[in-house]
C-alpha cells in the first residue's frame, strides 16, 4: 500500500506525511510550521500564501510532480483578480496535497518574522565613493561657438576634476535641456566614475543646487539570508540596515543542493536567479521605506557573495562549481548596470559592483572579509572564520594569507534541528545548565532577561517560547558537555546515568528537555541525539578546514581567532571552544568582527581605493581546496569528539573542567547511576 504524500516545508525543514487532499495550511499547523492565517481558511486574508516548488530535490529525497497540488480553484482566482498573487504563489488554505511536495513559506507569511541579525558594524571609512554629486555652472549656448548642452556640461565637470569621458543615456538626454534652463544653467549631477573603464556616467540631474542625498546599497548575498546596508554616499552613514531570507532555500538549504537542483531540473538555475533578484528588489524597496528615501536615489549597489550565489545572481548556470576543478565563469570583479540584473527597484541607471572571487569555492564574501579584517597586515597569525551555512576561513599574517571554504551546512542557522528555527522573537538564543542541579536557564530573542529572572514572563508574553535558534543550540550542546550530561563522543546519558529527569528516553537514545510548554499549548524544546550529530558534523567541517590551513602554514596553533558573520557575533568564545569549533587559544584572544563581509561591502561602496586594493589582494591569497585535500577527512573525524579526539585544548582547560564521562555502555540506561561516570579531567 502506497504511503501518504510527504510534505516538506522550507525554510523550517519540518516534514510529515499527510493524506491526499489535506490543505497545505492544515499540514503546516499540524507540523508547527510558522504559517499565518486569520480568516479561518476562507481565502480572504491572503496571510497563508505559500510557494510550491517542483522538480528533483535530492536533499529532501523527493521528486515533485507538476500536479503535486490541486489546481487553482475559484477562491484563488477571485483573490488573484482582485488583489493579485505573485507568480508561483498559492493560498495555503486552498491548495491541497496530492503527492510529494516541497513548500516554501515566504517571510511575509510567517507569524514570527525572522530577525536577520546582520547590523552594520561601526567603522571609520575614508569617503571616496564612485558616485558623487557635482554642482556646476554650464556655459550658455552661443550661436558663434556651436556645441551641445552635454558637451558643455562635460567641459564644466572637467573643471571639477572629472577627467573621464562623460556619458549620459537617452533617458537623461531627454530632460537635460529642460533641467539646465530651469536651473539657469546651474545643475547638480550625480556622476559614477568606474575605475575599470575610465568612463564617467551621469546617473541623475537636478536644476540648480541639489540639497538632498544620494545613496548606495552594500549587500551581503548569503546562502540563507540577504542583508543590506543603505548608505549615504556623501557621508558614509548607514541610514538603515535590513535583511530577508534568501528565497532559494526552497531549492536547497546548502549550496551543493542548489547546484544539484540546477543539474537535475532543466531551467532550475533560471528559476533560482529569478527568485533571488525578486528578493533583492523587495529588500531594496523595504530598506528605502525604512530609511525614508525615494528608491530612485539609490545610485549604486555593491554585492559580496559566495561563488554559487555569485553565478546565480548573474544568471550563470552554477553546474561547473559542483564538480572538480570547480571552475568559475569569471573570478574578476565586475561593474555592470543594475538593469542587467533586473534590479528595477533602484534608480534606472544604477550601477552594480561585485567584488572579485578568490577561487571556485571561496568567493567575493571571503574577499570582503579579507578587505575588512586585513589578515595580510596582521603582525600575529590570525584565523578569521566567517561562520554560516558555508564557512569561509582565512589564516594569515604579513608573510602569507591562506583561504578555504568549509561546508558546515545549515545546522548553525537552526535548520535540521528538532526544535530549531531561524533567529526570531521567542527563539532561545542562549542557555546555561547548572552542573550540580542539571537545571537549565535561558534567554530568548526579544528579552534581555534570563528565564529565572523576575519579569521574564511579562517580557515574552507576546511571543512565547517558540524553539531554539543557531546560537542557542551551540550553547546548549556545549553546556551539556560542561554539565556532564553528554560525553566527548556526543552521547547524552540516561536519567539514571546523569541523575536528572530532564534526560529522557528518545527511541534508542536520550534527549535533554530544555523547556516544556505543553501545559499552556506551547512546544517542548529538546536537544536530541540527532541535533547533536548535526552540530558535530557542522563544527567538524569548520575545525577541519581551519586545521588544513594550519597544516599548510606548518603550525599547530594560531595567535588569535576572529569570529565573523551574524552568527559568529552571537556565540560566546567559551562555548565555541568547548564545542571544538575553533582551535585552542586564550579566550581573550577570541574576538567578534560582526558582519565582516557586510563591512567589506560598505568599504567597497564608499571608497574606490578599497576596490582597487581587494582586486590586488585576492591575487595574493593562496587557496586550499578542502574537497580534494586528503587530510580533510582525518581532521574531520578527529574533530567529531567534543571538543576534540586528539588535540589537547590546554587553554580551554584553564577556564573550565570538562567531566570525563562515558555513556556508551551498550544500553540506553547504562546500568546504575554511576555506571557511565569517570573521574573529572584535571585542570592543566
Amino acid at each position: 500500500m502506497a504511503s501518504d504524500p510527504l510534505v516538506v516545508f522550507t525554510p523550517s525543514g519540518k516534514r510529515g506525511r499527510f493524506p491526499v487532499g489535506t490543505p497545505v495550511l492544515t499540514a503546516a499547523r499540524q507540523l508547527g510550521v510558522d504559517l499565518d492565517s486569520v480568516c479561518g481558511g476562507r481565502g480572504i486574508c491572503s496571510k497563508c500564501q505559500i510557494t510550491p516548488s517542483y522538480g528533483e530535490f535530492p536533499k529532501h529525497g523527493v521528486t515533485v510532480a507538476d500536479d503535486a497540488l490541486t489546481a487553482w480553484n475559484e477562491v484563488e482566482e477571485r483573490y488573484d483578480s482582485r488583489r493579485g498573487l505573485k507568480p508561483g504563489r498559492r493560498l495555503g488554505c486552498q491548495a491541497q496535497v496530492m503527492s510529494d511536495i516541497v513548500i516554501d513559506v515566504p517571510p511575509e507569511s510567517q507569524v514570527h518574522k525572522q530577525v536577520v541579525r546582520k547590523a552594520a558594524s561601526a567603522r571609520i571609512i575614508e569617503m571616496d565613493a564612485a558616485t558623487k554629486l557635482y554642482t556646476v555652472t554650464v556655459e550658455e549656448p552661443d550661436m558663434h561657438e556651436p556645441s551641445g548642452d552635454l558637451e558643455r556640461l562635460e567641459k564644466a565637470l572637467r573643471g571639477q576634476g572629472v577627467e573621464e569621458m562623460v556619458q549620459a543615456d537617452l533617458s537623461l538626454l531627454g530632460k537635460l535641456q529642460t533641467v539646465l534652463r530651469k536651473g539657469k544653467f546651474t545643475v547638480t549631477v550625480a556622476v559614477n566614475k568606474s575605475h575599470q573603464d575610465r568612463v564617467a556616467r551621469i546617473m541623475e540631474m537636478w536644476p540648480g543646487t541639489y540639497e538632498g542625498g544620494i545613496y548606495g546599497l552594500a549587500i551581503d548575498l548569503g546562502s540563507t539570508t540577504v542583508a543590506a546596508h543603505l548608505t549615504d554616499l556623501q557621508t558614509g552613514e548607514v541610514v538603515a540596515s535590513s535583511g530577508i531570507m534568501n528565497p532559494q532555500i526552497r531549492f536547497g538549504e546548502d549550496l551543493m543542493s542548489r547546484v544539484s537542483y540546477a543539474m537535475m531540473n532543466p531551467g532550475g538555475d533560471v528559476e533560482m536567479t529569478r527568485a533571488v533578484r525578486e528578493a533583492i528588489n523587495t529588500l531594496a524597496e523595504e530598506i528605502a521605506k525604512e530609511g525614508e528615501i525615494d528608491p530612485s536615489l539609490i545610485m549604486e549597489t555593491v554585492f559580496v557573495c559566495n561563488p554559487v550565489m555569485h553565478h546565480l545572481l548573474l544568471g550563470i548556470d552554477p553546474v561547473e562549481l559542483g564538480q572538480a576543478p570547480f571552475a568559475l565563469a569569471t573570478s574578476e570583479s565586475m561593474t555592470i548596470d543594475a538593469r542587467d540584473l533586473e534590479l528595477s527597484a533602484l534608480n534606472p541607471r544604477a550601477r552594480v559592483y561585485i567584488l572579485p572571487c578568490i577561487a571556485g569555492h571561496v568567493g567575493a564574501d571571503a574577499a570582503a572579509v579579507a578587505l575588512s579584517e586585513e589578515p595580510g597586515k596582521s603582525v600575529d597569525l590570525a584565523l578569521i572564520v566567517d561562520v554560516g551555512t558555508n564557512a569561509e576561513i582565512l589564516l594569515g599574517d604579513r608573510s602569507r594569507v591562506l583561504a578555504c571554504s568549509s561546508p558546515t551546512g545549515p545546522a548553525f542557522e537552526g535548520a535540521q534541528i528538532s526544535s530549531g528555527q531561524r533567529a526570531a522573537p521567542g527563539a532561545i538564543e542562549a542557555i546555561r545548565i547548572d552542573p550540580e542541579t542539571k537545571e537549565p536557564r535561558f534567554r530568548v530573542i526579544g528579552s534581555d532577561k534570563w528565564s529565572d529572572e523576575e519579569g521574564f514572563g511579562d517580557d515574552i508574553a507576546g511571543t512565547g517560547i517558540t524553539g531554539i535558534c543557531g546560537s542557542g543550540i551551540i550553547e546548549a550542546v556545549a553546556e551539556l558537555r560542561i554539565a556532564g550530561l553528554m560525553d566527548e563522543s556526543g552521547l547524552i546519558g540516561s536519567a539514571i546515568q546523569t541523575g536528572t529527569h530532564r534526560c529522557e528516553p528518545d527511541g534508542r537514545t536520550n534527549s535533554y528537555l530544555v523547556y516544556d510548554g505543553t501545559p499552556s499549548g506551547g512546544p517542548r524544546v529538546t536537544v536530541t541525539q540527532g541535533d547533536i550529530r548535526a552540530i558535530q558534523l557542522a563544527k567538524s567541517a569548520l575545525y577541519a578546514g581551519a586545521r588544513l590551513l594550519m597544516d599548510e602554514r606548518g603550525v599547530d596553533k594560531v595567535d588569535r581567532v576572529v569570529l565573523a558573520g551574524a552568527f559568529g557575533a552571537h556565540i560566546s568564545a567559551k562555548h565555541a571552544m568547548v564545542l571544538g569549533m575553533i582551535p585552542d587559544v586564550p579566550l581573550d584572544r577570541v574576538t567578534s568582527a560582526g558582519n565582516a563581509a557586510g563591512t567589506g561591502a560598505r568599504l567597497a561602496l564608499c571608497n574606490v581605493g578599497a576596490r582597487k586594493e581587494i582586486e590586488t589582494v585576492v591575487r595574493q591569497i593562496t587557496k586550499v581546496e578542502t574537497a580534494i585535500e586528503p587530510k580533510f577527512q582525518e581532521h574531520f573525524v578527529n574533530a567529531n569528539a567534543i571538543p576534540h579526539k586528539t588535540d589537547p585544548f590546554p587553554e580551554l582547560r584553564q577556564v573550565t573542567d570538562l567531566p570525563e564521562v562515558s555513556f556508551n555502555t551498550g544500553g540506553r540506561d547504562g546500568g546504575d547511576a554511576e555506571g557511565g561516570r569517570r573521574r573529572r579531567r584535571r585542570r592543566a
